[in-house]
């Protein structure tokens, strides 16, 4: 049981860093798209954390295409907190 937790823990540190390491950071030279903005919304929550715990990543990139990294955005948050599905009774 010991053993289980420690594993688990280990697998949660172990994805916390593999996924902010895909948060965008400072500016790129190719601009951000709708995948990227996709990409970059189903990773907030690790972003966030990522940005408590101080390093120094960014929520959104900088140097985006406009409305469809904004769209992108907002359909990969919305499909992380399980979008329209987790209305349903």
């Amino acid at each position: 049981m010991k053993n289980q937790k420690i594993y688990f823990s280990l697998l949660i540190i172990f994805l916390l860093i593999n996924l902010t390491s895909c948060a965008p950071i400072e500016y790129e030279q190719e601009p951000s798209g709708f995948f990227s903005g996709f990409w970059h919304g189903m990773i907030l929550i690790f972003s966030l954390l990522g940005k408590l715990f101080g390093f120094d990543i960014g929520i959104y990139a900088l140097h985006n295409t406009g409305f469809t990294y904004w769209l992108g955005f907002i359909l990969g948050i919305g499909a992380l907190g399980g979008g329209a599905a987790s209305t349903r009774g």
